[in-house]
């Protein structure tokens, strides 16, 4: 079926047919970019390009629209490392609130890892090619012969890819992925000691070589270099926290998989930050605070 709209006729039905796609193509492009804007925007090229297609022609939504995103986001992969390495400051992905399934199952530890701030972090050390398959192979489940179909290679050389990438992002994977209950109890205990301004609680339940690292971009005047170590690091949160912000509550939410800290001012988010751990330490904190790489999450986190 077919409507009328400003400048020519909508495919209703394609209209339809694509939106069953979105949530699992948007997982696809977030995975692929680190960045819910860019995974918005790849989203909505491909919809395009499904609009514009003759669909009679096409024998499966599901591969033709994942061989269009993918390949549309290796493309914004290769503009972006030039953007990413002039960026001011530490680079870090965009957060996602994850509580609703926006990001697809999240229930094993291998799940919830793929799409951690850490992990996103990490993979960004591949090249395009890399990141592909392996988003597509580790996350999606897809074989070899289907990747090298999507991204025109061989199979070998999609095992390669593969192999590659897995033995790269596997260098510095973070330390250890608790159970969602016991991260969230390890980050209430963090927000009390820091609200109460105790460095020694805080130093305590750190890692000695904890890393923190803040994403303010050229917008927000954040550390722009990591503060390293136990001492340091809780000296760092005590003063943070003790920053005058007006109308300022801190919540703890599901972000990208796991429990993270959630600063909101009038409502609005100016801080979210998720830790890595190494036992019952936290071993890494890494803070968004830049107010554009927060438009996402406070447009799908506002109350209706």
């Amino acid at each position: 079926m077919s409507v009328a709209r400003t400048g020519g006729w909508m495919d209703v039905d394609g209209l339809v047919e694509f939106e069953r796609h979105r949530p699992r193509l948007f997982a696809l492009a977030y995975r692929m970019l680190g960045s819910a804007a860019e995974a918005e925007d790849a989203v909505q090229e491909a919809y395009l390009r499904w609009d514009a297609s003759n669909r009679a022609e096409i024998r499966s939504a599901e591969a033709w629209l994942t061989t269009i995103l993918v390949n549309l986001c290796r493309s914004t992969l290769d503009s972006a490392r030039a953007r990413r390495e002039s960026y001011v400051g530490p680079w870090l992905p965009e957060p996602v609130p994850t509580g609703r399934g926006e990001l697809g199952p999240l229930e094993s530890a291998e799940q919830r890892e793929m799409v951690s701030l850490a992990f996103l972090t990490l993979m960004e050390r591949l090249t395009p090619a890399e990141r592909a398959v392996f988003v597509l192979r580790e996350a999606f489940g897809y074989a070899h012969r289907e990747i090298a179909d999507m991204l025109e290679l061989s199979e070998a050389n999609s095992q390669q890819l593969y192999r590659r990438a897995s033995q790269r992002v596997r260098e510095d994977r973070p330390r250890y992925d608790p159970a969602p209950k016991h991260a969230r109890a390890l980050l209430e205990k963090f927000l009390v000691a820091a609200n109460a301004g105790d460095v020694a609680a805080l130093e305590a339940m750190f890692a000695a070589d904890i890393v923190s690292m803040a994403d303010g971009g050229a917008n927000v005047n954040a550390a722009r270099r990591a503060v390293v170590g136990a001492h340091r690091a809780a000296r760092y949160f005590t003063w943070l926290f003790a920053q005058e912000v007006p109308d300022l509550t801190v919540t703890l939410d599901e972000v990208n998989g796991a429990p993270a800290f959630v600063a909101r001012s009038g409502g609005i988010p100016v801080v979210v930050a998720t830790a890595e751990f190494a036992g019952d330490s936290i071993a890494a904190v890494h803070l968004i605070v830049n107010p554009d790489k927060l438009e996402y999450f406070a447009r799908t986190t506002a109350p209706i």
